[in-house]
């Protein structure tokens, strides 16, 4: 009996497969009317194990119907007409369109030209990355600009949520923090980003920021603002982590050598890597659990300081080779006259300090989020050798290194990243109605966070090995890129740049 209900079950998927009418791929930068991704793998941006095979359908730019095929369907029951494109999913997985909670939209590094915005907005798309919160510093109608073209889908571009910089040289009282989130709400941003900030004005801007529906991003500094001030005033998430191990410390501040200069980077990096080592555990365990209960969300970027605990495997990535755009590689170079620049006379002492720095922040971020923290993802590239999408991918890596599952990453970079920017209703899951911004990835992420890559990377299938091509199909609001012409693109910038750069 369990044999003839094996062969019943594999007829009813074989015949629900070949119901639906291939009418050919997709068109690379069109949306078309019609889409089925056929007899695929789904991993949902909600944390649930990967289920499928499945049909999924694509209207316009919503998610339509999703038919498990493990299911009883009769031959025939559902038909596509001729208006209606296919993505063959077999042996592939379909993820929710990659959340970026911490991008940075750049044409030029230091006033040496990245050709325009393209290199960076395709190298986002490329690596599977549907959406951005851009947090400056692109110049605030600039950000409203770029992210209106990629809502009317007139530049290829990911989804951007506008969070430009607070901070402006007249601010100076309650009243000027007031009126400057004023300013913002008028031109029609999504949020505000505010780095160090003295704790009058935060207050002042914070509370007008709620009034009118803003939410904040903190970068904190070394000021005399830290987390306590973010969980009093309600900062919708924390950037990074200075503020958070600085908080629990018992005497409010590290023990800093007499000559540190903070506005020298070579210091102030130095001596980041010594910072979690001070912070009181008890005392951390309360900064946490406050977090938790404030619903302060924590957006570590773990993926833009490993350069510190690894100079050479920073420098020597392998995607630099074709993708690394001159202007970038050229701003990576040591220079204090480059924000993260700094790896002048760095040594292995300083990147002992820094292996230790990551092992405490990534057992505090376990402990964030056994409490019931909320931990999204970001990878702030265009700085210390990070590249634009590739650094998101890899902050996954990092993420798994911290003890999460690759079930909880993917969470981290899909859902979650949703919540942090309120669109958890329509984005960061694969559900009815639910806007599309899917990818197609050429093998098992879960096995492999790896196979996310844009350009692919090679693993085992059937004791072999083989090279997958990262996300194949990468579908923003309907619009279907393909990930290999994304990359071709991006090569071709490149080698654009190099040749005119050379000898």
């Amino acid at each position: 009996m369990l044999g003839s209900r094996v062969i019943c079950t594999a007829t009813l998927i074989a015949a629900a497969a070949t119901s639906i009418v291939a009418q050919g791929a997709p068109t690379h930068g069109v949306r078309p009317r019609h889409l089925v991704i056929r007899n695929v793998m789904i991993v949902d941006g909600n944390g649930t194990p990967a289920k499928g095979p499945a049909n999924v359908t694509v209207d316009g730019n919503v998610i339509g119907n999703i038919q498990y095929l493990r299911q009883v369907i009769a031959p025939g029951q559902r038909h596509y007409g001729a208006d209606t494109v296919e993505i063959d999913g077999t042996g592939k997985y379909l993820l929710p369109g990659l959340i970026n909670a911490h991008g940075h939209l750049q044409s030029n590094r230091a006033g040496h030209s990245l050709d325009g915005y393209d290199y960076n907005l395709k190298l986002w798309l490329a690596n599977g990355i549907t959406t951005v919160r851009e947090v400056g510093p692109e110049s605030d109608s600039g950000i409203v600009a770029m992210r209106g073209k990629s809502a009317r889908g007139e530049i290829v571009a990911p989804r951007i949520y506008a969070y430009p910089m607070f901070g402006r040289p007249n601010i100076h009282t309650p009243a000027d923090a007031r009126a400057r989130v004023q300013e913002l709400k008028k031109l029609g941003v999504d949020g505000i980003k505010i780095l160090g900030i003295e704790r009058d004005l935060m207050a002042a801007m914070e509370d007008e920021a709620h009034k009118v529906g803003l939410p904040i991003a903190h970068h904190v500094g070394v000021e005399e603002t830290n987390v306590w001030d973010d969980i009093r005033f309600g900062t919708r998430s924390i950037e990074h982590w200075y503020g958070i191990p600085d908080a629990a410390i018992p005497d409010g501040r590290q023990n800093f050598p007499s000559g540190y200069n903070y506005q020298n980077e070579s210091d102030r990096f130095r001596w980041a890597g010594r910072l979690w080592r001070e912070a009181d555990p008890k005392l951390l365990d309360s900064v946490l659990t406050s977090m938790v209960r404030a619903n302060v969300a924590w957006d570590p970027t773990l993926d833009i300081y490993e350069a510190s605990r690894d100079l050479q495997r920073a420098q020597n990535q392998p995607w630099f080779k074709d993708y690394l755009h001159p202007s970038l590689e050229w701003y990576f170079k040591p220079d204090l006259n480059n924000h993260g620049s700094y790896f002048i006379g760095w040594s292995s002492t300083d990147e002992v300090y820094w292996k230790e720095n990551y092992q405490i922040w990534m057992s505090a971020l376990r402990d964030f989020e056994r409490k019931g923290g909320l931990i999204g993802c970001g990878d702030d590239a265009g700085f210390i050798y990070e590249l634009y999408g590739f650094g998101l991918i890899r902050e996954m890596e990092l993420h798994q290194e911290a003890g999460f599952q690759t079930l909880k990453v993917i969470q981290h970079c899909t859902g979650n990243n949703a919540k942090i920017l309120g669109v958890d209703d329509k984005l960061g899951r694969i559900r009815t109605g639910w806007l599309a911004d899917l990818i197609v990835v050429d093998g098992n992420p879960l096995e492999n966070l790896k196979f996310l890559y844009a350009g692919g990377t090679s693993g085992m299938k059937d004791g072999k090995e083989v090279h997958t091509n990262g996300s194949e199909w990468v579908i923003k609001d309907g619009i279907t890129y393909s990930g290999p012409q994304l990359l071709r693109e991006v090569k071709a910038i490149v080698d654009k740049a190099k040749a005119r750069n050379s000898p």
